[in-house]
């Protein structure tokens, strides 16, 4: 995909709150995470890939929802898992 292509997967994006203020599986294991990352089409908390266990992105392959948005201060910036690519 070239940076003048429009991601098809920004259909999925939607207006979303956050479920909870960590990783809704690291918080039921107990085990860390290190940044957190927002699904816009559904809210799930999951941990980002530079954490153990990279909830995030198992619930976009597990469940079909492709799109997250960081949740750090600061700039925002959403990333696609399907397609490797900012979006």
């Amino acid at each position: 995909m070239t940076s003048a292509t429009i991601d098809p997967d920004v259909a999925a994006i939607r207006n979303v709150s956050p479920r909870s203020d960590g990783c809704e599986e690291c918080l039921r294991l107990g085990t860390p995470w290190v940044h957190l990352r927002l699904c816009m089409t559904c809210g799930h908390v999951g941990c980002c890939d530079s954490s153990p266990m990279r909830h995030a992105r198992a619930h976009a392959r597990i469940v079909g929802h492709p799109i997250v948005q960081n949740m750090e201060p600061g700039p925002k910036w959403r990333w696609c898992y399907v397609h490797e690519n900012y979006v």
